[in-house]
């Protein structure tokens, strides 16, 4: 853990070196500081000379002035540092996630997601910038005001020592009660995210069913929960803080009392006795120190303990090494015995045989949970097959690249996916370079003209989070605009038109139509008169496809079809 911990310092060499060493400079000068006190209270002052006392001060003042600009450079560079470090973390937290399938965010909450790359990283920071730092220069400090101790009287060198074995052995053991306790933490503060995330997100809802009352409940045992884990941090940090306090002050009492008997029996002089009381100050400030690493080191190893787990698990779904970038597909689609399950779940497809042509538009039907989605939404990966294999114009998916395979697939999704932002920005996501022309030619294939005239903004209208200032249909629209930009040769439209109106349906399945001319389309249909036009219309059960065929011959057929067709449109 410590060596995927430090490989984060490796860009930042330079950085670490100056923060490190510009500390270890301005710990050195504090223990030079009650060395310089007895050398001007036992050899300058004897001499009666104030202008060389005054020359001795000056020197201190200039070291204390080199303390304040080392201090500084420790506090803004090393927490540049720790910054640096927090954000190449976030950023390999968020490539992993965006390597996640679709099934590993079917599994997680997005509140608990956000946390890992906020919160979680902000305490590691803290740790990057403080951790090699504080535990060197607590040695290092620790370790010379001690020789220096010794070097002026042992016995109370070693009285004053006496303390240190029994702060060692508190320092261990509230350290792990603490990274327990913060691991805790962080599992209660993802799930009151995940929990205050979904209110927030939902709050049409709640207010729409009148369940205030209720939702009001369930923050507050999500808010208690979170409580009482951070009193219980709390709770074991005082007993750790308090229980220091009073060793260090045993210290410092020790040093007092034994100080005071050597220098009466005249073992030490009067300026030995002020510079140990001072060295016995500069040799509790690591120990108090300890008492801020023991809040703050938990929580960092906690959250980098979380960090590289979810670092370590593997995507389901990934790149072969081998795998081939493809430019341009020509729609040929082959299912060849395909069968899937979700995991821990029976199986959705059952050994699925089907061929597409290029430029053929296929429509699915079938009943709710059948698997007309589940069976579009293998063909870019977003689910991997259990067994059998996808290919298109010959060639396996699984060997292709998922960037290169997923260019060459565009889909309309049923519920509509939008970025807050503006209507540009979110049009303008189907081809991030395209330019104003190709902007203002796909509003206009998608019917959106009249829509964005009667904007005050126009295109750069803000639509809200989630497009919630658009209405479904202008929802629906702005993201058959979206497709329309990025061109693709394969299509999937998973009921693109269902939030439309009658009248704005009929003109935009024209557009639709349009589009898929000349390319592969697959349609996932739940509105039966709206593919009657497809080549070919195959039905699909959990049994798998049951019959398939043109509008008019499965309705001919008297069969599935017919069946769904006349449920549907029964009177």
């Amino acid at each position: 853990m410590l060596k995927r911990f430090f490989s984060y310092y490796r860009p930042y060499k330079k950085l670490f070196i100056l923060d490190f060493s510009c500390a270890v400079v301005a710990g050195l000068l504090e223990l030079a500081f009650p060395v310089a006190v007895n050398q001007v209270i036992d050899k300058i002052m004897p001499m009666h000379n104030f202008r060389i006392i005054l020359l001795a001060c000056l020197g201190l003042l200039f070291f204390y002035i080199l303390n304040t600009a080392l201090q500084y450079i420790v506090v803004f560079f090393g927490h540049k540092l720790g910054v640096n470090i927090e954000t190449d973390m976030r950023r390999d937290l968020f490539k992993h996630l965006q390597k996640q399938p679709f099934e590993y965010y079917d599994n997680q909450k997005t509140g608990k997601l956000i946390s890992r790359l906020t919160t979680d990283l902000f305490e590691i920071s803290e740790v990057a910038h403080h951790g090699p730092e504080d535990v060197f220069i607590t040695v290092m400090t620790l370790v010379g005001a001690f020789l220096l101790m010794l070097n002026t009287h042992v016995q109370l060198a070693f009285a004053t020592f006496a303390m240190l074995p029994l702060i060692t052995i508190a320092l261990v053991f509230f350290n792990k009660k603490m990274t327990s306790v913060n691991t805790r933490i962080y599992d209660n503060l993802g799930e009151f995210n995940a929990g205050v995330e979904a209110s927030v997100s939902g709050i049409r809802v709640t207010q729409s069913f009148a369940n205030e009352p209720f939702e009001a409940k369930r923050f507050e045992g999500l808010s208690e929960t979170y409580r009482q884990s951070k009193i219980m941090f709390y709770k074991v940090m005082a007993l750790s803080s308090s229980y220091n306090y009073f060793l260090i002050r045993l210290i410092n009492l020790f040093a007092l009392i034994f100080g005071a008997y050597y220098t009466i029996r005249k073992e030490i002089t009067y300026g030995d006795f002020v510079g140990f009381i001072l060295l016995s100050n500069v040799f509790v400030r690591p120990i108090e120190k300890v008492n801020t690493m023991i809040e703050s080191y938990p929580k960092g190893i906690a959250g980098f303990k979380r960090l590289i787990a979810e670092l370590d698990r593997k995507p389901a779904i990934y790149d072969r090494p081998d795998a081939i970038t493809v430019d341009h597909l020509k729609g040929h689609i082959v299912y060849d015995d395909v069968s899937f399950a979700y995991m821990d779940s029976k199986k959705v497809l059952n050994h699925i045989d089907l061929e597409i042509q290029p430029g053929e538009t296929v429509a699915f039907v079938g009943q709710s949970g059948s698997g007309k989605t589940t069976l579009c939404n293998l063909l870019p990966r977003f689910y991997e097959v259990t067994d059998g294999t996808i290919t298109i114009d010959g060639i396996d998916i699984q060997s292709m690249t998922l960037e290169s395979l997923r260019k060459q697939i565009g889909i309309v999704q049923q519920d509509v996916f939008l970025f807050p932002g503006t209507i540009r920005e979110n049009i303008a996501y189907g081809k991030l370079d395209a330019t104003e022309a190709e902007i203002q030619q796909a509003v206009s294939l998608a019917h959106l003209d009249g829509v964005i005239q009667q904007m005050a903004q126009g295109l750069d209208t803000i639509i809200g989070e989630r497009g919630v200032k658009l209405s479904g249909g202008q929802k629906q629209r702005v993201a058959i605009a979206r497709m329309f930009l990025k061109n693709p040769p394969i299509l999937i439209l998973d009921e693109a038109t269902s939030a439309l109106d009658t009248e704005t349906e009929q003109v935009i399945q024209e557009s639709l139509n349009s589009l898929a001319d000349g390319r592969t389309t697959l349609i996932i249909a739940h509105r039966l008169a709206t593919i009657k036009h497809a080549t070919r219309i195959v039905v699909v059960s959990d049994q798998g496809i049951l019959e398939q065929g043109t509008h008019d011959e499965l309705m001919g057929k008297n069969g599935h079809y017919r069946a769904l067709y006349d449920a549907q449109f029964r009177k």
